[in-house]
């Protein structure tokens, strides 16, 4: 009997340990939890082992069904020409609220001339 690579002896020598350091009331309880413990383990991994099949047949289902081309049958409806008993198009323009007036404009000439009276007084 060869148990994780462990043999007969070996095994005795440990639970005859576990014996003597745990004691006779304690050991019951150890070994149900580290029992409860596996069997736990073991509903996981086969767990995953099922999700992980079930993945890996979708995919080959994916990679294994043939590939189909097909045209579109009728074309798109943006490309088709109008018909009459469609409305036209109305353009909306939008217009400014109010022009500048002349006098603004004016105002801006007449500070710029000025500016430039001053550089030039400067610079001289």
């Amino acid at each position: 009997m060869n148990v994780f690579g462990v043999g007969l002896p070996e095994m005795v020598l440990i639970l005859v340990l576990a014996l003597l350091v745990f004691g006779p009331k304690k050991l019951p309880e150890i070994g149900r939890s580290l029992g409860k413990a596996l069997k736990g383990f073991q509903e996981a991994s086969k767990e995953f082992e099922e999700e992980f099949k079930k993945e890996a047949q979708q995919l080959e289902k994916v990679v294994t069904s043939p590939m189909k081309a097909s045209l579109e049958s009728e074309p798109p409806k943006a490309l088709t020409p109008q018909t009459e008993s469609t409305p036209p198009e109305v353009v909306v323009v939008a217009e400014p609220e109010s022009a500048p007036s002349s006098e603004a404009a004016s105002e801006v000439v007449v500070e710029a001339s000025q500016a430039e009276e001053s550089e030039s007084e400067t610079l001289s």
